[in-house]
């Protein structure tokens, strides 16, 4: 790999591995304060929800300005922010610092997230689509591998707030190394169009593609049913690890390492096959859904660690195959504004699916929770199934 290139995926790793640290420790420190299952859901739901509200104006601010300015912002301030944050929480205390520190620098990734997703096609024009999602899965992955374990060994040595010190490090490492891929590469991007003065234009533009492709309002369905089971999966793998299974915290940062490697295999694997598009989708949403059940249903621990990583490990084939339909279709210079609505509404159900847990931990049990939302992202995919055939059988009989 050339060395530019290894100079963008390190800077994706680092600013991935900073992420998950936050990610990490939010949940974890919650349950631990309260040894409440209900409040490590609502948790959840605080962080995640404002980094997926952001993505359609974090899209449509990729389609009027230069992506990469916006990759530096957004590493450059969450480390400004993690320092911040702790420094409010030294004067102030409270554990709502954390919360908010990771609802923030979510919006954040956001940002880099949707500059990325524009970036990419340009700079590994020579490489197959696929292949270089793959790699940059690879990339994301790892530290999503290594940022629950540095997170639980430096947690063994000193308190949460000096490992969120760390991570503001490794986001200003991250815009280091995004500096380096620009000194060392030639790629040049076009300036974006500014477009017009409204930010309602954008959205419109956005809804008006969905309304019209129909690749993209299967895969918004399809999504929004995978993100049911991954987000109760990560909503409540705190409780359901260290509470019901009575394991430790090294063991559910091991769990998280292990799904990180695994999703890493099967990375490996896609960049080197090319499958067909409809193997890549059912597959990955069978095997999904297949892990809810597992979690859901199964009483011993070792039944629960393999739906865990049937979940994690699917997701970003389900991604790859999501990514490659949105690329095919929707026009370049619409790109940035109309991924943004449609990952919004992709991933709405994540922290929906950590509000269900706080709201229905205590009536139905974190089992009972998980089964029910696997259920309904089967019925969510044999819907989008159906509707697909209907649309394929009706022009024949007419």
């Amino acid at each position: 790999m050339r060395t530019d290139y290894f100079a963008f995926f390190f800077s994706l790793f680092l600013s991935r591995l900073a992420d998950q640290i936050l990610l990490f420790l939010v949940p974890l420190i919650v349950f631990q304060t309260t040894n409440s299952a209900a409040w490590a859901g609502i948790a959840f739901f605080v962080e995640t929800l404002p980094r997926f509200l952001a993505f359609p104006v974090c899209g449509a601010l990729c389609d009027r300005f230069s992506p990469i300015r916006l990759l530096h912002i957004s590493q450059v301030y969450r480390a400004g922010l993690c320092l911040l944050a702790m420094v409010l929480y030294g004067v102030f205390g409270g554990l709502y610092w954390l919360v908010l520190l990771s609802a923030i620098c979510g919006v954040l990734t956001t940002q880099g997230i949707m500059a990325r997703e524009v970036v990419m096609p340009h700079v590994f024009a020579d490489y197959r689509y696929g292949k270089t999602l793959s790699y940059s899965q690879i990339a994301d992955q790892t530290g999503l591998v290594l940022g629950p374990l540095l997170a639980a060994m430096s947690l063994e040595f000193c308190p949460w707030p000096g490992v969120v010190l760390g991570a503001a490090m490794l986001f200003g490492l991250a815009d280091v190394a995004m500096r380096e891929w620009q000194r060392s590469s030639d790629f040049k991007l076009d300036p974006p169009g500014h477009g017009t003065a409204s930010w309602i234009e954008p959205l419109k533009t956005a809804c008006g593609h969905i309304a019209r492709i129909p690749e993209l309002k299967k895969i918004i369905c399809l999504a929004v049913g995978v993100n049911l089971v991954v987000g109760v999966t990560l909503a409540s793998s705190a409780a359901m690890v260290i509470g019901s299974l009575e394991q430790s915290k090294d063991f559910y940062a091991g769990l998280q390492a292990a799904g990180a490697l695994v999703t890493i295999g099967i990375l490996f694997v896609l960049a080197r096959i090319d499958l067909p598009l409809k193997v890549l989708g059912a597959l990955s949403y069978l095997a999904i859904t297949l892990g809810g059940l597992l979690m859901a249903t199964g009483a011993a621990s070792t039944i629960y660690v393999l739906g865990f990583l049937l979940v994690v490990g699917f997701d970003k084939m389900f991604n790859i195959y999501m990514r490659s339909i949105r690329q095919r279709v929707i026009p370049t210079r619409d790109f940035g504004k109309t991924v943004g609505v449609i990952t919004l509404l992709n991933n709405l159900s994540q922290p929906l699916a950590g509000l269900l847990v706080g709201m229905l931990a205590a009536p139905l049990g974190l089992r009972g929770v998980i089964l029910v939302l696997t259920l309904l992202a089967g019925v969510i995919a044999i819907a989008v199934v159906v509707v697909a055939r209907t649309k394929s059988v009706t022009p024949l009989q007419s």
